[in-house]
Parts: structure tokens; C-alpha cells; sequence
């Protein structure tokens, strides 16, 4: 509804991950060197976690847009719910190996490794590389971790069979450092945590979604709403895109064409009402300015977004050309 009335190209704070509104903030263009640099290791275990909705599944989406994917064959695991078999099965059935399907799991595990291993020999003959994406992880049961280790392990011609990204939330951190999974964890060679927005961040963020969805200033954002946003969202990304959504729906209900820092205050209210929306704790909000921004402050707010969208962009393009020669220069 309110696309239509601010005469949106597409809806600027979906909650479903798109790459195409990736915003490459300090966080996570370190978390993508760190990815970067754990596939250039062609084994072993890389770790990202994070609050929900920080955007860890928007930044591996980032990254898969820019890798060559006819270089790497993914298994992506996201029901982690499930026993140290299931996930086997699951992780080889989403590989291709379709016996691991089978209802009665009447194919034992020693065929499934077999046929796992021809999977892939057959794989790097054609110079592509198996990378296993497990999500939620912090939901796996010792056993499953230790399924996965056992995974890890195997080596085909000499070399590490696959490579294992896990995602989860900070609850995993404690469990990835306890003598129960000490094994699994001397094979990590990769890890970081992705923190929220900052405030300034959080401004640059809305309008980068804003501008990406065809935004030419309408609705006019005072200072105190993108300062409101953020003492609300704290940060994270997903509590964002859900408080500003609704904001926007408010601001077209109202024929209104200023969000302001009440609107944002009264949207927070009613997601805590309705949904339970509780405050996250987050650094004080820094006073907004009294004045509204001149021209010439806005025009140069635009440079600046649009001068922090190229560097982003020549950042992955370097990370990427780096990655890729490095896999050139292996094979």
C-alpha cells in the first residue's frame, strides 16, 4: 500500500533477504574478509554469528551472488533441529546423493560415505569444490557437531573432502568454546561475530533501502525518526526493516509526507503491543539536530552514500578477483 502512495519502485524493508538492498556496513565487510579468507583454506570450518536478524543469511547471499557458482557445489542445511544421522542424511541428500533420502533408511551409513566420496572425486576432477551451509546451529545436538567433525574429516586424493560454513546465533559462541566440542573447534579457521548497526549506520542503512526502492525524498526523514529508529531497533537490521515498514504504512494512512520522530515512537508502541516488540539495549541515542538539513547538507549526504555504495561494491569485486585467483593458481 504505501509503495504505491510514495510511488515506490519495490518495497524498500521486506523482511526476506535480497541482495539487491545489501548494505555493506563496517561489520559486514569485515565478516566478508573473513569468509573470504576461510575459502581461500579449501578445508576446515568458518563460524559467523550473531543476533537474530543481523543479517547473517543476507551476507552468505551477498556472497554466493559474487562467487563463481559453477565453481562451488553447496549443501545448505537450515532445520537443525533433528539427530546426528538426520543431519547426515540431510546434508548428503541436499549434495545430490538421493539414497540418503530414502523413507526406511534402509541405505547404511557406510554406502552413503562411499557414494559421498565418489560425489566428491567426480566433483574435483571438474575443478569444483563441496561447501556445506549449516544455519541455526546453534540448535545442533553434540552429536550432530560431532557427525559434522567426522564429515570434516574424510579426505579424497589427499585433500579435504569439504568445507563446513556455520551460522548461528551468540548462544553458539559458549558451546563452539566448551571442552565437548574442542575437536570441532581446533578445526575452526574462520570466525566472527556480527554486531548491529551503529547510529550513524542505521541513517545510512534506511536510505540506501530507501534509495534502492526508487525513494526521490518522499516521504522527508527529520533527523529525530532515523535517531528514534535506532534507540528502538538497536541496530539490527531485520528490527528495522520491521519498524520502518510499519512506519511507512502509518505515514501513507495519514497522507503524510514527514516521518517523524513521533511517528517512529507510536509504530515502536504498537509492534510492543501487538507483537511484544520489547526495546533491545542499545546505546543512548545522540540528540538530534534542531535544524533540518539545507540542500547542500542533503546533497552531500547523497555523495556520500553514494561514494560509500562504490567502494563497497570495488571492496567485493577485489575480494572476489583475490579468491578466485587464489583457487586458479590451486587447481
Amino acid at each position: 500500500m504505501f509503495d504505491k502512495y510514495y510511488n515506490f519502485t519495490a518495497q524498500p524493508f521486506l523482511l526476506t533477504p535480497d541482495s539487491r538492498f545489501f548494505f555493506g556496513s563496517s561489520g559486514h565487510s569485515r565478516a566478508i574478509a573473513h569468509l573470504v579468507y576461510g575459502l581461500s583454506q579449501e578445508e576446515g570450518f568458518i563460524v559467523i554469528t550473531g543476533e537474530v536478524g543481523a543479517g547473517k543469511t543476507t551476507l552468505v547471499e551477498q556472497l554466493w551472488r559474487q562467487l563463481d557458482r559453477n565453481t562451488f557445489i553447496i549443501s545448505r542445511v537450515v532445520t537443525t533441529q533433528v539427530s546426528g544421522e538426520d543431519l547426515f542424511r540431510l546434508a548428503l541428500a541436499n549434495f545430490g546423493i538421493s539414497e540418503a533420502t530414502r523413507a526406511d533408511n534402509q541405505v547404511d551409513k557406510a554406502t552413503l560415505l562411499h557414494l559421498f566420496e565418489q560425489m566428491v572425486r567426480s566433483h574435483r576432477a571438474a575443478g569444483k569444490r563441496c561447501l556445506l551451509v549449516i544455519d541455526e546451529v546453534q540448535n545442533l545436538s553434540l552429536a550432530a557437531m560431532e557427525e559434522l567433525r567426522m564429515l570434516s574429516n574424510i579426505t579424497v586424493d589427499g585433500k579435504a573432502s569439504l568445507q563446513t560454513l556455520l551460522l548461528g546465533q551468540p548462544q553458539f559462541r559458549p558451546i563452539l568454546a566448551s571442552k565437548d566440542v574442542e575437536q570441532l573447534r581446533q578445526r575452526v579457521l574462520a570466525s566472527y561475530h556480527l554486531g548491529p548497526l551503529t547510529d550513524a549506520e542505521t541513517r545510512l542503512y534506511i536510505e540506501h533501502r530507501l534509495r534502492t526502492a526508487g525513494w526521490s525524498s518522499d516521504p522527508v526523514w527529520d533527523d529525530a525518526a532515523f535517531t528514534a529508529v535506532y534507540a528502538h531497533a538497536g541496530g539490527i537490521p531485520r528490527r528495522i526493516n520491521t519498524l520502518c515498514a510499519r512506519v511507512l504504512l502509518l505515514g501513507a494512512l495519514e497522507e503524510a509526507h514527514t516521518i517523524t520522530e513521533a511517528m517512529v515512537n507510536a509504530t515502536a508502541e504498537e509492534l510492543d503491543r501487538d507483537l511484544g516488540w520489547r526495546q533491545p539495549e542499545a546505546d543512548p541515542p545522540q540528540p538530534a539536530p534542531g535544524l533540518a538539513e539545507s540542500s547542500e547538507d542533503l546533497m552531500r549526504r547523497i555523495e556520500m552514500l553514494e561514494r560509500t555504495s562504490l567502494h563497497q561494491q570495488q571492496a567485493f569485486q577485489r575480494v572476489i578477483d583475490l579468491l578466485e585467483a587464489n583457487l586458479a593458481s590451486k587447481s
